[in-house]
């Protein structure tokens, strides 16, 4: 029995959201506007302020895709009234980034900056020279974004250096030197 695709979901007084007998459902919010079409197996309904998605069957497949349609349609809610924020930290000495434009420029130890065109639905912002902020309404495409730019210099191992996400534990390797005696 899925536990979270039974659960209801509250709609914000300032949120519309608009589902077609094609279960396409489009959420409109302070923020934006996000759209998705789900299985059409599944039955969404909206009384009031309350949208519940309900199973037909017991069938497996439909009991995994009940949940999971269940928290994206929550995530579209949230991400047009709150929006998602992830933050990546930059560790090393000389490691640092900046956003110039619509490009996030970064040095992260190579022979030449790294480039990173910020996408359009997406915003990067930088707090010293160190701190990076993903923020968007689609937490897909945030943790997305985020994951591209950690792909850059993922950290070290040994050393710990590079780009990790904020509150991230690394289990450093012990060098070498370690063993000997």
């Amino acid at each position: 029995m899925s536990r979270i695709g039974n659960q209801p979901i509250n709609v914000p007084p300032n949120v519309e959201v608009k589902i077609d007998e094609n279960n396409h459902v489009v959420v409109k919010g302070p923020l934006g506007q996000l759209e998705n079409t789900f299985h059409p197996q599944l039955k969404i309904e909206k009384e009031d302020n309350v949208i519940r998605i309900i199973r037909p069957s017991d069938e497996a497949f439909i009991k995994a895709i009940h949940g999971t349609s269940r928290a994206i349609l929550a995530n579209m809610v949230k991400g047009v009234t709150e929006g998602f924020t992830v933050e990546l930290e930059i560790v090393g000495i000389g490691y640092r980034g900046a956003v110039k434009g619509k490009v996030l420029e970064l040095q992260l130890g190579y022979s030449h900056p790294i480039e990173y065109p910020i996408p359009e639905d997406v915003k990067i912002t930088m707090e010293g020279n160190t701190q990076i902020k993903v923020f968007g309404i689609d937490k897909q495409r945030v943790g997305q974004v985020a994951a591209e730019i950690r792909n850059f210099r993922k950290p070290d191992p040994y050393k710990g250096k590079g780009i990790r996400y904020k509150g991230e534990q690394l289990k450093l390797k012990p060098g070498k030197s370690v063993g000997k005696k």
